[in-house]
């Protein structure tokens, strides 16, 4: 919703007919859905109607939405992220022209009218015969505002807690991140801390993931609990139980806060490429040490730890697996085919990971090369507009063969 949905809709309506189209966004089923993705397209200012992934299979097997919207003669539908069939089947139905953005493969070729590509390798892909069908568009997990916005290195060390936005990550990712953070302070008092909260998770929630009653995986995580101080006047923040005070930053998209931080602790996910695309040094936290906070990684592993029956025997094979196949998880290192930032993978304690993130502090340059590293594969903005423009030129398209106008 923030790296595809966000920068397309509002790249369409910078086009010169961008405020004549009527922009429906149908949200699908997805296993790694938070839950609250309609609540957080319907804040987006470009978007007209929102249907929850809740009515989707009514809508697709009868052609009826939970509201009864009506639907132009001409239209187009774009495909930005879950099965790319339900977007074909989509575009049958209504008799629409159908646009799929294609990260790492283009299918049903036969049928799309038209691919914009990450890169030219998932356009040669395509048999010979379709790829007039593709664009080499860019990535748009990178097509976010990463003007160069250099860290004062006389100011103190600001760090960022990315704890993610799912249940499964926040478990695991507040209290290890909170942790982590007293640690630092241990050793070097000048740092200051603010944690980025996700729009869909709310002060009542972040402090249930910080206490031990509400999240057994605190006592286990560097047992450091939290407690959400609200001040009227002030900005709510966290106070530890050692008595470390973490801002907390509730503004989203947050580019302005996140370009201040001299590095940033997160875990995979979305987040790791907008900081990547910031130019943000990072580190990814992947504790294996508890099944229940495995289940969010993708492929053989998350399905191992998704198993009911297996439980925490499955956490030395998912290492296992993990270690064999040498996989990287973060996006910037998935960008560079190599490890730019570092993945912290296994049974990860609060003053391990910090006496890794030691020599960051007391040597920046290594900060510095990190940055120059970033900004050299993060590669072009613009990803969103050529997007955009494909579905113009689909609408035109569509417009010489029906002559109609497509206007909201």
């Amino acid at each position: 919703m923030t790296t595809w949905v966000r920068p397309v809709v509002h790249a369409l309506r910078q086009l010169p007919a961008g405020d004549r189209l009527r922009i429906s966004v149908m949200l699908s089923p997805c296993p790694h859905a938070m839950g609250k993705e309609a609540e957080v397209v319907r804040s987006y200012a470009e978007v007209d109607r929102v249907q929850g992934s809740e009515h989707f299979w009514h809508f697709l097997l009868w052609g009826k939405t939970a509201e009864p919207w009506p639907w132009h003669a001409q239209g187009v539908v774009l495909f930005l992220g879950g099965d790319q069939f339900f977007a074909l089947a989509i575009a049958k139905r209504l008799g629409y022209r159908s646009v799929v953005y294609a990260e790492w493969d283009a299918r049903w070729p036969r049928w799309i009218d038209a691919f914009g590509v990450m890169n030219e390798q998932v356009r040669q892909a395509l048999p010979q015969a379709y790829q007039a069908k593709a664009a080499v568009v860019g990535d748009l997990m990178v097509d976010v505002d990463a003007t160069d916005s250099p860290v004062d290195p006389s100011a103190k060390p600001l760090i960022g807690l990315l704890p993610g936005s799912k249940a499964t990550k926040l478990s695991q990712g507040v209290p290890l991140e909170v942790a982590i953070a007293v640690e630092l302070h241990k050793t070097h008092p000048q740092c200051q801390f603010v944690l980025f909260l996700a729009p869909t998770v709310d002060l009542s929630q972040l402090r249930s993931y910080g206490q031990v009653k509400t999240n057994p995986l605190v006592s286990s995580m560097g047992n450091i609990e939290v407690e959400v101080v609200e001040k009227e006047g002030q900005e709510p923040y966290l106070l530890t139980t050692t008595g470390l005070k973490i801002d907390i930053c509730r503004q989203f998209p947050a580019l302005t806060e996140l370009k201040k931080l001299t590095f940033a602790l997160t875990t995979v996910g979305a987040n790791t490429a907008q900081l990547g695309a910031l130019g943000i040094p990072m580190v990814i936290l992947l504790p294996t040490q508890h099944t229940e906070a495995l289940k969010h990684l993708d492929g053989l592993p998350g399905l191992i730890a998704r198993i009911p029956w297996v439980g925490p025997q499955s956490t030395r094979l998912i290492n296992y697996l993990i270690a064999k196949k040498k996989r990287l998880f973060a996006w910037p290192n998935l960008w560079a085919g190599r490890e730019i930032v570092p993945e912290l993978l296994g049974d990860l304690t609060p003053a391990g990971v910090a006496s890794q993130l030691t020599p960051w502090l007391e040597h920046p340059e290594q900060l510095a090369q990190i940055r120059q590293q970033l900004q050299q594969v993060r590669g072009k903005s613009g990803a969103a507009i050529a997007m955009a423009e494909l579905v113009m030129q689909q609408i035109t398209v569509q417009q010489e063969q029906g002559g109609t106008n497509l206007t909201k």
